[in-house]
């Protein structure tokens, strides 16, 4: 008798713990009923900050909802994810995951902050990112064979910064070294606007940075894309070859990025939020926004999303694993 009223006791309270963050948003009112807040795992100025504040801007002027965008740089985006996985599962926390978080991280890290195929609730898909070698305006260095050239000739001298540790830049170059048989110098930073200043200012030859991070200075002629790393060329940058092409086929590391919540977020906000970032990538000013900062706009459903996750959570890992590429 003990035994089943324990039993009964226990079932009762994991089905009130599922049940407590949809009675708790439901006894809000309409959603959103106040200020959603919006986490990005980087700094202003990179690509994952220019797509999420385009997103929080639609979501203003188009439906009047406050979102307010909350950087929290560090640790390749762990910190700022693992701010959303602790959060309330109530809808008004949110967080931009990408392929570094979600899928990269687990596989680097011998220890993370959290599980993302058991701590958030996907809910959709936003834009695929391929990464893009850049280098100064003045650079010696005119197509990817000069800068490989370089690298083989003074061997792991040849700097190339990335957005931090972690990033798809940061596997593209790991990529890439290995595939061409060089060694190269990564220098991380806390995301991709302070690679970019460094990249300017000299302190470092070339940056392996994604294609929205790089493509307003691409356009005002201060840096040369010399590749890019999706399968087939951006439409925004149709003159730059890809690495595949440039001698190393097969080669390709793009990064994606999608809208997150904690954990057992209400159905019914997930459902929403999914709709209404739909319409809002769908509307042609913001796919031309998007493909002219040189991201590919993409969605789906939720669950879409979420098998995307757990995809590219097992790809990344064997390579890593594979390469025994290890951070700590």
């Amino acid at each position: 008798m003990h035994r089943r009223n324990l039993l009964l006791s226990t079932s009762l309270a994991l089905a009130a713990a599922a049940i407590a963050p949809a009675a708790a948003w439901a006894a809000e009112g309409a959603y959103p009923s106040k200020p959603i807040k919006l986490i990005v795992p980087f700094p202003p100025g990179g690509g994952t900050d220019t797509t999420s504040r385009l997103v929080a801007e639609k979501f203003t002027s188009l439906h009047k909802w406050v979102v307010v965008v909350d950087n929290k740089p560090g640790a390749a985006g762990n910190i700022g994810l693992d701010a959303v996985a602790k959060s309330p599962a109530d809808g008004y926390t949110l967080g931009m995951g990408q392929a570094s978080n979600l899928a990269i991280n687990p596989a680097l890290y011998s220890k993370m902050p959290f599980d993302p195929l058991k701590d958030f609730t996907p809910i959709v898909e936003i834009a695929v990112q391929p990464v893009v070698l850049v280098v100064r305006d003045d650079s010696p260095y005119k197509t990817l064979a000069d800068l490989v050239k370089a690298a083989k000739d003074k061997p792991g001298t040849l700097s190339i910064g990335q957005a931090g540790s972690g990033t798809v830049g940061h596997l593209a170059g790991e990529m890439l070294a290995r595939r061409a048989g060089i060694q190269v110098l990564q220098v991380p930073y806390k995301g991709a606007g302070p690679a970019m200043t460094d990249l300017l200012g000299g302190q470092i030859p070339a940056y392996f940075g994604n294609s929205v991070s790089v493509m307003t200075q691409v356009q005002a002629g201060k840096v040369r894309a010399l590749a890019v790393t999706s399968a087939q060329r951006l439409p925004a940058l149709p003159k730059v070859p890809t690495v595949a092409e440039q001698g190393f086929a097969g080669f390709e590391a793009v990064t994606w990025l999608g809208l997150v919540g904690p954990a057992k977020m209400p159905a019914d906000a997930v459902t929403l939020l999914n709709k209404e970032v739909v319409s809002i990538v769908g509307r042609k000013d913001v796919q031309e926004r998007l493909s002219s900062e040189g991201s590919i706009p993409a969605t789906g459903t939720p669950e879409q999303f979420a098998a995307l996750i757990k995809a590219e959570h097992a790809k990344w890992g064997g390579l890593i694993r594979e390469a025994s590429i290890k951070l700590d």
